[in-house]
């Protein structure tokens, strides 16, 4: 972030606030293992092919999916990669974060 001039940081902050929703994450990690229509994300992520819609909007605003129209339907598929590594490196930290908690607290008998 150092050499990014100051209006672009606003940039970077909506970026993050676009992967700071627990459902857009489900979106992410569904299309993952490949592209899906609006209904399959609601059925696999629980939520209404309305609310799913208001997710992709944001997703793709941020570049992160993209789009294409087949026939009656419309499939999403991640159009930038690197979400993924930016998403397993903060997993990552986490992950360890969580290890360390649970190694202290039997350490001291919890």
């Amino acid at each position: 972030m150092a050499h990014l001039p100051p209006e672009a940081i606003g940039e970077v902050a909506t970026y993050f606030q676009a992967l700071s929703e627990p459902t857009r994450l489900h979106i992410l990690n569904w299309l993952r293992q490949g592209e899906r229509n609006v209904g399959e994300l609601a059925q696999l992520c629980g939520f209404t092919a309305a609310n799913i819609s208001r997710h992709l909007a944001v997703l793709m605003q941020q570049g992160l999916v993209a789009r294409e129209g087949r026939g009656t339907s419309v499939y999403y598929r991640i159009a930038d990669e690197s979400v993924y590594a930016l998403c397993d490196l903060v997993c990552g930290n986490i992950a360890r974060r969580l290890d360390r908690a649970v190694a202290s607290r039997k350490a001291f008998g919890g």
